[in-house]
């Protein structure tokens, strides 16, 4: 974890008025934990690796395949048949080797959940799955860490701050069930920029989230549409029949 501020090499940050010198000690001191080292998790650690994000974990149990060159831009040709979480972390310490960086190659599911993302101030889900998602949002809700959630599907995408504060929603006041109309982008595809448009919303919203600077997406949605250019946010609030929280606060440090 980052103790002192390099000036030069963050001296846009440093400039801003919403993040300063404070804001940026703010940042070497969080610690992140992102869920997916693909095509979200990829430009998200990215950036945050390069804002001086003191540490940052990634967990995925995937190897790089050829067909996710086209968008995840962590990996190179010649890492096909790697692990994703332990090239992407090599590829984010070369970016700024003051951010730690922690790889667990395994799938977070409801069982290893809260172990997992405990001691985290943050974190950041950009995985592909419905399961995935509810277990990062019940253990989210559980310990009270705040959540950026991000998800793609063609040419659309959205993002939002979830557990983020008592009364905040969670994840499954916006989603409750599975869909049952879900789908995949090996079955349907993405366009790969959209995922690098979504995963730098994801890191803008976890720099701003930490630093304290501007309006959060805490009980709101953004809704981007690549195809038309547009986008827009719709209001969330926390319901009391979800099947996630039931319109109870959310609990732990994160949650006061």
């Amino acid at each position: 974890m980052s103790t002192e501020i390099d000036i030069e090499r963050f001296a846009r940050h440093i400039v801003l008025r919403e993040i300063g010198g404070p804001g940026q000690q703010a940042l070497g001191r969080a610690r992140v934990t992102i869920i997916g080292a693909g095509g979200l998790g990829a430009p998200a650690s990215l950036y945050l690796a390069a804002a001086g994000v003191g540490e940052i974990t990634l967990i995925d149990p995937d190897t790089v395949s050829l067909d996710n060159l086209q968008r995840q831009i962590l990996f190179r040709t010649d890492d096909v048949g790697a692990s994703k979480v332990e090239t992407g972390a090599a590829a984010l310490r070369a970016l700024n080797p003051g951010t730690q960086v922690s790889a667990i190659q395994t799938l977070l599911d409801s069982g290893n959940a809260r172990e997992l993302l405990t001691g985290a101030d943050l974190i950041l889900d950009g995985c592909d799955n419905f399961a995935t998602r509810f277990a990062v949002n019940a253990a989210s809700r559980a310990l009270g860490i705040p959540l950026v959630s991000g998800a793609i599907g063609r040419w659309d995408g959205q993002v939002s701050l979830f557990n983020a504060g008592p009364d905040a929603p969670c994840y499954r006041c916006w989603v409750p069930e599975i869909p049952p109309d879900a789908e995949t982008c090996a079955r349907v595809g993405v366009v790969g920029a959209l995922t690098g448009v979504i995963g730098s919303i994801m890191a803008l919203e976890a720099i701003k989230h930490v630093c304290g600077a501007g309006e959060t997406l805490v009980g709101r949605i953004l809704l981007f549409d690549g195809l038309n250019m547009d986008s827009r946010t719709v209001k969330l609030k926390r319901d009391p029949g979800c099947p996630g929280c039931g319109g109870n606060p959310a609990s732990g440090p994160g949650g006061q």
